[in-house]
């Protein structure tokens, strides 16, 4: 299957992940691509392979359930579309005794993103964000750009940065 992936002129507006990251001033580029209707992450991971970055470069926003102190409520992980996410480590990375996924209603509700078009950036309400550690491997990394089928590539740190998020090992 061939997907065409076109790279976008930043303009002012668009996502709020967009307007978030323009406002920092984060150097990153955009790119919309056929998202087709389940298994986002994969369809991004297909697209971007077209404009030469490998799977473990793209990765998908997760919200998570967090349960205990010191921070219970929502928390969210970015993992490569490949990898699945560890409860225990992501628990471990957010300081809680459990961590499970959110419901689909709480993050749209927290975030303001519908379900695959979650972005890290440009929530309506900053969640705690771990990015996986391997992102860190990489000059540039794609999440999610807000919206399903639009991925943005920027540098992991300018990631961690503009979330006020870590790097720690979630990935199962």
């Amino acid at each position: 299957m061939s997907t065409i992936v076109k790279a976008m002129k930043k303009k002012p507006g668009g996502t709020p992940a967009i307007i978030a990251l323009s406002a920092a001033g984060v150097a990153f580029d955009v790119y919309e691509f056929d998202a087709g209707s389940d298994h986002f992450g994969q369809h991004a991971a297909a697209a971007m392979a077209e404009v030469g970055l490998s799977e473990e470069q793209v990765f998908k926003t997760l919200i998570l359930a967090l349960e205990g102190a010191p921070r219970p409520g929502l928390g969210l992980v970015c993992v490569p579309v490949d990898a699945k996410v560890s409860m225990k480590k992501a628990a471990a990375a957010f300081g809680v005794r459990k961590a499970q996924m959110a419901d689909e209603k709480s993050a749209h509700r927290a975030t303001g993103y519908v379900f695959g078009g979650t972005s890290p950036v440009g929530q309506k309400t900053q969640l705690p964000t771990v990015i996986d550690e391997t992102a860190s491997l990489w000059d540039v990394v794609c999440v999610s750009a807000g919206k399903r089928g639009m991925d943005v590539a920027l540098a992991p740190d300018d990631l961690v940065a503009v979330t006020g998020g870590s790097y720690a090992d979630v990935s199962a």
